[in-house]
C-alpha cells in the first residue's frame, strides 16, 4: 500500500511569515530536529539567494558528514531554467529541489499580467526539470502555485509533462487555503488516477483547514494507488494563517477516525520527538505555542472539570486519544531560579567555560576554547537571543560547518 510521507517547509514557507524569521544556525538546528522526528525531506532553503549560500553548502556538508541524515535537504526555486543553474553554481551539491510555477488563469492574468499563456507555463516548468536532471538533481518535486483555483484538466496536463520530464512528484498548492476536505479529495484522485505519481500537498490556513485538507488530499492519493507527500510546518506557522501544522498531521493520521490503522504513515516517523522540536521553534520563532494546540499545547493534557478528571484517573482513553509519552512529553523540566552563568555576544573564557563544563564538555586546549568561544559570539550576535544547550553542543561539536553558517557575505 503506498504510504504518507511529510516534506516540512518551516525553513522555507514559514520563514516567509511576515514579522518573523530564524538566524542560519536556528535553521540548522531545525534541519536536525525534523530528522530527528522522520521527517521524510527539509526544504532547508532558498539556493539562489546569496545569503543563505554558506548556510546551504555547510547543511550539505553535515548531510554527507551523517550529521543531517537519512532526511533530504531540498531547495525552493521558480521553475525557471535560469533560477536552476544560478542554484547550482551557488549551491553544486543540491540533490533535491521543488520547482514552483503559479498554474491557475487568476495568476496568468493577475500576476504575470499576461505574458504567458499555459503552454508558456509547461515550456518553463519542463525546461527548468530538464536543466535540474542535466546537473545531477536525484529528486524534483514541481509544484502548481495556485492548484486549487486552476482547470483540473490543464493540471493533469502539466503534471505529466512534469514526469515525463523527469519529476518524481507532482505538488498540489492550495495557496490561498481555498479548498475544502471534499473539494481536494475530488481534485486529487482526478489528478492522480490520470497521471499515476506521487502527489505533494500543500495547504495553507486561510480558512482554517490546511490540516483537514492536507490529510483528506493524501487521502485521495493513496486510494487512487499513489504515495502522498504532506507539507507542514513546526506549529503551523506559514505566511497569512499559517500552512499545516506538522504535529497535528501526524496526529490526524494516526487516531482520525477511517484513518487510523488504514492509511501508514512514514516507517521512520518519531513523535517521541514532537515535544522539543515544537519548544525549540517556539524559541527560535518567538511565538508561543496556543495552550490549546494538539499534542503540545499546555492543556493538551490537562483536565480540570470533576467528570472528566475522574474518567481520565479510572482510564485516560476516556478523555484522551493518545498518551503524553508518546509525543516525547512526560519528564519534569528543571528551571534554574538560583545564580546563572550565560554566554553572550560579550562573554569571557571563564564564564564560557563554566557553561560547558555544566554540558559536559572538555576542550583539548586553551585555543580550541578561544576558538569555540568566538563562534558563541558570533552565533548571539546572529540570534540576538541566548543560544540553546544544544545549540552550544553543535557550535562545540561542529565548528568549520558553525562557522560557515554563522558567515554572511554581502
Amino acid at each position: 500500500m503506498p504510504h504518507i510521507y511529510i516534506i516540512d517547509v518551516t525553513n522555507r514557507d514559514g520563514v516567509q511569515t511576515a514579522h518573523l524569521g530564524l538566524a542560519k544556525i536556528e535553521k540548522t538546528m531545525v534541519n536536525i530536529f525534523l530528522n530527528e522526528m522522520g521527517v521524510f525531506q527539509s526544504e532547508f532553503g532558498f539556493p539562489t539567494t546569496r545569503h543563505e549560500t554558506n548556510y546551504l553548502n555547510a547543511n550539505l556538508e553535515l548531510a554527507e558528514m551523517g550529521v543531517i541524515h537519512p532526511i533530504r535537504l531540498s531547495g525552493w526555486m521558480r521553475a525557471i531554467k535560469a533560477d536552476v543553474e544560478l542554484a547550482y553554481q551557488m549551491v553544486p551539491k543540491l540533490k533535491y529541489l521543488n520547482l514552483s510555477i503559479s498554474t491557475s488563469d487568476q495568476m496568468l492574468e493577475g500576476k504575470f499580467q499576461g505574458k504567458y499563456t499555459r503552454d508558456d507555463i509547461v515550456k518553463m516548468m519542463t525546461e527548468a526539470v530538464e536543466s535540474a536532471k542535466d546537473h545531477g538533481a536525484q529528486g524534483i518535486g514541481v509544484n502548481a502555485e495556485d492548484a486549487s483555483r486552476t482547470d483540473l484538466d490543464y493540471l493533469v496536463e502539466f503534471a505529466l509533462a512534469a514526469k515525463e520530464a523527469g519529476a518524481e512528484r507532482f505538488r498540489y498548492c492550495d495557496t490561498l487555503g481555498y479548498d475544502s476536505p471534499f473539494t481536494i479529495y475530488e481534485r486529487i484522485s482526478y489528478i492522480a488516477e490520470r497521471v499515476k505519481m506521487p502527489i505533494e500537498l500543500h495547504c495553507h490556513n486561510d480558512l482554517g483547514m490546511a490540516v483537514a485538507n492536507s490529510v483528506s488530499g493524501a487521502k485521495a492519493a493513496v486510494d487512487a494507488g499513489c504515495d502522498a507527500y504532506i507539507n507542514t510546518t513546526i506549529n503551523g506557522v506559514g505566511e497569512r494563517a499559517g500552512n499545516a501544522d506538522l504535529v497535528s498531521v501526524l496526529l490526524a493520521i494516526k487516531y482520525a477516525n477511517g484513518l487510523s490503522g488504514k492509511y501508514e504513515l512514514d516507517p521512520r516517523t518519531n513523535l517521541k520527538a514532537a515535544w522539543k522540536t515544537c519548544k525549540y521553534a517556539s524559541y527560535a520563532f518567538k511565538v508561543p505555542i496556543p495552550i490549546t494546540q494538539p499534542g503540545i499545547g499546555a492543556n493538551a493534557f490537562a483536565h480540570a472539570s470533576g467528570i472528566h478528571a475522574d474518567g481520565v484517573l479510572k482510564d485516560r482513553k476516556n478523555y484522551e486519544l493518545y498518551d503524553f509519552e508518546e509525543l516525547g512529553r512526560g519528564e519534569p523540566e528543571i528551571i534554574e531560579t538560583g545564580r546563572r552563568i550565560v554566554v553572550g555576544e560579550y562573554s569571557g573564557i571563564k564564564g564560557f567555560r563554566n557553561v560547558y563544563e555544566n554540558l559536559e564538555v572538555e576542550f583539548k586546549d586553551e585555543e580550541e576554547a578561544r576558538e569555540i568561544l568566538e563562534l558563541v559570539r558570533f552565533a548571539n550576535v546572529e540570534k540576538q537571543k541566548p543560544l540553546t544547550e544544544d545549540e552550544l553542543l553543535f557550535i562545540a561539536r561542529y565548528p568549520k560547518q558553525a562557522k560557515q553558517i554563522l558567515t554572511l557575505v554581502p
